[in-house]
Order: structure tokens, then C-alpha cells, then sequence
């Protein structure tokens, strides 16, 4: 009887040990920041971005505003040898100040889209993360930050 209650329990265990992880189950654990993968002589720079949607074209536009915003207002703080980059609007309230404008500006189909595109981008390159939810894309993008800089300035937004 105890040799049947072992046998039982040891079939448990190993069956419980070897339950795989899928990747939305790694997607706690994985860190959604934007990073940078290298930057150009024109002043672009090459980002590693996730966009979250319900489907994959919304995931992907959003990927590609949040690349955009992260470069106006976060800054770029990860990437290939400790990549440090100021973010272009230096203002504590910056975007509740412009809130107006970045309305307009990154609206579906707005402004942002002549400062991003997916020009660096290698096939098979996207990373899919997804559960019952919620779509998380990882995109390479280009951001042309000094286009991007010089149109903030056009506008007044930044000196």
C-alpha cells in the first residue's frame, strides 16, 4: 500500500515538474521598456519597441507612438552600451502643457507617422507575447529624432 501511495505521488510530482511555460507566461517576467539598438550619422535612431492591441495592426501602431513618445518625452534609457538619451521636451508638464497639440499629433494616421517607420525592421524579427487579453508585439523602428526635434522647435513646443 505504501509502495502504491509513493509511486502515486512521485507520478504527480513529475508530472506537475514538467509543465512548460508559454510565452505569456514569460511576459511577467520579461521588461517592456523601449531600447535602443543603435543610432545613425543622420541622427535617427534604431528602437526596440513593444505595442500592445487587440489585434496586430493596433499593437503595431501603437508600438510605433510609443517609440515617438518615449523619444519626446521619456528619453531613452536602455540599450547597447548604456545608451543614455535625453528626452526632447525637457518641461516637467510638458505634455499636460501641449496637451492640445499632442492630441492632434498622435492621433490615428497623425504626424507622428513622418517621424517613425519600419525601415530597419528584419524578417521575422517581431516577438509575439499574447494571452487571452491582449496582443504584445516587439517591433524594430526607426525614429528620426532630429526631423523630429526640428518640427518641435517649428512649432514652438521647444527652444
Amino acid at each position: 500500500m505504501k509502495l502504491k501511495f509513493f509511486i502515486f505521488c512521485l507520478a504527480i510530482a513529475s508530472v506537475c515538474s514538467c509543465r512548460v511555460n508559454k510565452p505569456s507566461d514569460l511576459g511577467a517576467f520579461y521588461s517592456f521598456e523601449t531600447e535602443c539598438i543603435g543610432t545613425e550619422y543622420d541622427g535617427s535612431l534604431t528602437l526596440r519597441v513593444w505595442g500592445g492591441g487587440n489585434s496586430k495592426s493596433d499593437a503595431l501602431n501603437q508600438a510605433m507612438k510609443k517609440a515617438v513618445h518615449d523619444v519626446i518625452f521619456k528619453g531613452i534609457v536602455r540599450g547597447v552600451n548604456d545608451y543614455n538619451m535625453r528626452p526632447l521636451v525637457l518641461e516637467a508638464n510638458g505634455a499636460e502643457k501641449y496637451q492640445d497639440y499632442f492630441n492632434r499629433f498622435f492621433a490615428d494616421k497623425g504626424d507622428y507617422t513622418y517621424f517613425v517607420n519600419l525601415k530597419d525592421e528584419k524578417p521575422n524579427s517581431r516577438q509575439v507575447m499574447e494571452n487571452k487579453q491582449v496582443y504584445k508585439y516587439g517591433v524594430t523602428v526607426r525614429v528620426l529624432r532630429s526631423e523630429l526635434k526640428q518640427r518641435l522647435q517649428q512649432d514652438g513646443i521647444i527652444k
